[in-house]
């Protein structure tokens, strides 16, 4: 925010708090540098939401603007590069004085463009000054291969020269691009390799040199810009498209990357997930479906039916949790209950949400986006089923199915519904509490928890589904579904097969 008593002349401002500020020799990346070493100071958080790379990635930032280096992050989609150039603007000053009307927001000391030369020789301390918020010193470019010389840095302005009576090959007949307008202010491009190659040639003659030929005028313009750069590792290389000259130009090369842990990576997904939203339905989501949602992203990065250079962005589990969340929603809206709490269906119903996110491999297309997606949702259940059920002997659930018992659930069914068929199950609603559910928790939880404990049972091919998606008995024989729990009661209470059991016999086990 711009305050009303700023100084609005440069005699003003040289006699204001603000003159310290305006030192010719504080660059833009001192400023950075001393405002970062301020934080640093103060312990404050540097990258507010950016969780994960406090050990990692952070460092590498702090010592690229330590040492005033123009830097390029590196990483696969979906991994808060752009995020991190953003909160770049919390380490500038919150305003900073230019030249009133000057197209780059030239220094009042030390001004660098013929027009603004020429004002402060007339007008002296008279000079108008105006001021700009640390936010508008922010300047993003999206690379792409019809980006031109004169997008970046400029071009002759034909029309100006008439108008001005000027020679056409006058400095001040040049109309800026996006570089020069971002003079004094961080200047971000992401996706890199994708400027044409005389594009990154003008990019790194202008970093190091400082000055360009517009249509064969050389033109001197040393800038006083950072420039950050965003791109795929994989295009960028000596066989991709980043030519030479300005990879040697860019001091530090940073290496991002997706969460190293599932706990870091649920994080980041209730953080940025909208589920705290306006609704007439109170919503609930169980911690089990937090960790499904975020098992189904790292299965997928590990996944050889994946395209390993493409990635699995963190955006996956942060949309499909939305997408659950909303058909929880829209079912209780349908059914007309006051509380959805999310199941393990209406992750399947969030397929959409996946399958879009996925670049598949030959071997994945063959197999379809929609079973691949599936498999991972259930190899994910099956896995967080594991760490909630080790140990557990659930052998009673599977024999109600062995006996001939089914179940049909639909995404759409009521809580109660869903109850009264989950309780024809013995003792299903009791291991519930394996995940942490108490006595007082509200039905809709329970249900979910139930169907949570079938869809285990089923990731681990203990029961099946048939054609009409009802649970049904799974693929062994119920006689050596029966030994093998047997064999794990008797090994339980001490029983060795080898020695007979605790009263010197032996159990037959047929």
């Amino acid at each position: 925010m711009i305050h009303s008593d700023l100084p609005r002349t440069l005699g003003a401002l040289r006699a204001s708090r603000f003159s310290e500020r305006l030192h010719p020799d504080r660059t833009l990346k001192e400023e950075l540098r001393t405002n970062l070493i301020c934080k640093l100071d103060r312990g404050e958080n540097l990258f507010p939401g950016v969780l994960g790379y406090e050990d990692t990635v952070v460092p590498q930032v702090v010592n690229a603007i330590l040492s005033r280096h123009n830097f390029i992050l590196l990483g696969l989609r979906g991994q808060a590069k752009t995020r991190i150039a953003r909160l770049l603007t919390g380490l500038l000053d919150p305003q900073m004085a230019y030249i009133a009307g000057c197209e780059i927001r030239d220094h009042p000391l030390r001004p660098i463009c013929r027009q603004c030369r020429d004002k402060v020789a007339a007008l002296g301390d008279e000079t108008p000054i105006a001021w700009i918020s640390a936010d508008d010193r922010y300047i993003e470019k999206l690379a792409t291969p019809d980006v031109t010389i004169a997008d970046m840095i400029g071009d002759i302005d034909p029309i100006k020269a008439a108008r001005t009576a000027q020679d056409i090959s006058s400095e001040l007949t040049i109309h800026y691009g996006l570089v020069p307008r971002a003079n004094r202010g961080l200047f971000i491009i992401n996706e890199l390799p994708d400027l044409a190659g005389k594009v990154q040639v003008g990019l790194f003659n202008i970093m190091q040199e400082g000055d360009v030929q517009i249509k064969g005028y050389p033109v001197r313009l040393p800038l006083d810009v950072a420039l950050i750069f965003t791109a795929n590792p994989e295009d960028y290389t000596a066989r991709g498209k980043i030519i030479t000259p300005l990879k040697d130009r860019i001091g530090s090369e940073i290496r991002t990357h997706y969460p190293l842990t599932v706990e870091h990576g649920m994080a980041i997904t209730r953080q940025e997930a909208w589920t705290r939203r306006r609704s007439p339905i109170e919503l609930e989501v169980p911690p089990y479906i937090h960790e499904v949602v975020e098992q189904v992203a790292f299965l997928a990065r590990e996944d050889k039916r994946v395209d390993k250079r493409s990635g699995v962005s963190q955006r996956l589990p942060i949309t499909v949790l939305e997408n659950v969340v909303s058909n929880a929603e829209r079912r209780a809206l349908k059914t007309k209950e006051q509380t959805a709490v999310p199941r393990i269906l209406d992750l399947y119903a969030a397929l959409p949400s996946i399958t879009g996110k996925l670049e598949l491999e030959y071997e994945g297309e063959l197999k379809g986006g929609d079973a691949v997606a599936r498999e991972l949702i259930r190899s994910a259940v099956g896995k967080v089923f594991s760490s909630y059920f080790e140990n557990v002997n659930l052998r009673q659930i599977v024999q109600w199915f062995e006996l001939g018992g089914s179940l049909r659930l639909d995404e759409e069914m009521s809580t109660e519904h869903m109850l009264r068929d989950l309780c024809r199950i013995q003792e299903l609603l009791q291991y519930t509490k394996k995940l942490g559910l108490s006595e007082s928790e509200s039905d809709a939880m329970r249900a979910s928890a139930a169907e949570f404990i079938l869809e285990g049972l089923y990731a681990h091919k203990r029961i099946s589904r048939n054609e009409e998606l009802a649970f049904v008995a799974g693929e062994r024989s119920s006689r050596d579904e029966r030994l093998r729990d047997d064999r794990d009661d008797l090994g339980r209470r001490g029983y060795d097969p080898r020695r007979g059991g605790p009263g010197g016999g032996r159990r037959n086990l047929n």
